[in-house]
């Protein structure tokens, strides 16, 4: 990852060390790092040591934070405008054992009702996105919980350790977990070390869109 060099005198090296990474990272990934990113590519000792440094870069104008949003932090000096955008909550989404959803045929990101607002930063530069609020325990090692919304992209495939919306064609019903293809059968893994992974025959699973963000709930 090359790393952009910026002079200012207002701030300290650990904040201009934070700042090179930050933008960086964006640039080459085209979304922002996560706090562990950042504690890990700048040689943090943890991440309220970042969280810290955070506040006084969001406090000076250089950053702006989306703390409900997983990875919620934009560049003003990159992006001359995060204009929110409304994304469509189609339904309920299970984070533990399937449970029934309408069928897949149904699943139009222009059906919702309730919407939720989303930074342009976090929609990645994509426009088939929705969302949906997950009921169940399953992926809270992966930081998402139950009454969490999860920004889906629309997409039929994914790749093994994504975290997608997974439809089972002969049961009617989806769940979310980490999707993983061995040979005949797929291994749908929760982020729950108490939990088991379902296993489904390769026919029987359709993907109905992989996870690229999270709103959390509050309180």
């Amino acid at each position: 990852m090359s790393r952009i060099v910026r002079r200012t005198v207002e701030l300290s090296d650990r904040q201009r060390c934070m700042m090179d990474y930050i933008t960086a990272f964006w640039r080459d990934c085209g979304y922002p790092p996560s706090i562990r990113d950042i504690v890990s590519g700048c040689s943090l000792s943890s991440t309220s040591v970042a969280d810290y440094n955070l506040k006084i870069l969001e406090r000076k104008g250089y950053i702006r934070r989306h703390r409900e949003v997983s990875r919620g932090i934009s560049l003003p000096h990159l992006l001359s405008a995060d204009h929110p955008r409304q994304v469509p909550v189609i339904g309920v989404i299970a984070a533990g054992q399937p449970i029934p959803v309408p069928d897949s045929d149904l699943w139009d990101a222009t059906s919702g009702a309730e919407t939720v607002e989303v930074p342009d930063s976090l929609m990645k530069g994509h426009s088939d996105v929705y969302a949906l609020r997950v009921k169940g325990n399953s992926m809270t090692d992966a930081l998402i919980n139950d009454g969490d919304i999860v920004l889906m992209r629309h997409v039929n495939s994914v790749d093994n350790g994504d975290m997608a919306a997974v439809w089972l064609r002969d049961e009617k019903e989806a769940t979310l977990k980490k999707f993983y293809a061995e040979g005949a059968r797929v291994r749908l893994q929760p982020a729950n070390s108490a939990m088991q992974p379902i296993y489904a025959p390769a026919e029987n699973v359709e993907i109905q869109g992989r996870v690229i963000g999270v709103i959390r709930r509050i309180g």
